[in-house]
């Protein structure tokens, strides 16, 4: 299904403007996670070794990876929805507009607190603009991608990416602290329980097409 259908699929009163806040709150999220210096999730280490590399801003970073991202969906038979398109119109300059007034921590209990924080709100972000219906976005399209063709649980599959992409980022100079094994192991589990509370039910027979899966 297009863009056009999705919205036209029901509930779009409730569904858009879950979708917005889902995508700005992931993008606050990973920059509140990067700024607690504890270690960052798992794609942000991924984006940081990226920006680096490459000299540019973790935003921009964050859109080009997306952009990437989006040829893995090929042989997974993913379809890109509403949803993906603004995931990567929006998170990238979310990270970028909460770094720029984020106040960086002071103290250890201060840095523990965005990363337990950052946590959290990532993970639920996460859920709350995949429970809008609006098709993946690029990361987590990989993700259920995986789940529906592995047959494999959303943690089991979570987990399994993110301590990849961890790995490449840190190869490519990515901050990587205790932090990151914390969400590369929390994420998958927080995720599977915040998406079933936030998901927009739509009637069964037609859901997955109006995603755009």
């Amino acid at each position: 299904m297009n863009a056009f259908a999705q919205v036209r699929a029901g509930r779009a009163g409730r569904r858009i403007p879950q979708l917005l806040i889902g995508l700005v709150g992931y993008g606050a999220a990973v920059m509140v996670l990067v700024q607690s210096g504890l270690g960052t999730a798992s794609w942000s280490v991924l984006t940081d070794g990226v920006a680096k590399t490459l000299g540019i801003s973790f935003g921009w970073a964050t859109n080009l990876i997306s952009l990437m991202v989006l040829l893995a969906w090929i042989p997974l038979r993913e379809l890109p929805g509403l949803g993906t398109l603004l995931n990567v119109a929006i998170v990238g300059f979310a990270a970028d507009a909460t770094a720029a007034v984020l106040p960086a921590p002071q103290g250890t209990l201060a840095e523990s607190g965005y990363l337990v924080v950052g946590l959290v709100a990532l993970a639920f972000f996460d859920a709350l603009y995949l429970g809008a219906q609006f098709g993946s976005g690029p990361r987590d399209g990989i993700m259920t991608g995986l789940v529906r063709l592995a047959r494999l649980p959303v943690a089991v599959v979570r987990t399994g990416i993110d301590v990849t992409v961890a790995g490449i980022g840190w190869a490519l100079g990515g901050s990587f602290g205790a932090g990151t094994v914390l969400v590369a192991l929390c994420m998958g589990p927080l995720v599977g329980y915040f998406l079933p509370l936030v998901t927009v039910r739509l009637p069964a027979a037609t859901a997955d097409e109006r995603c755009g899966r």
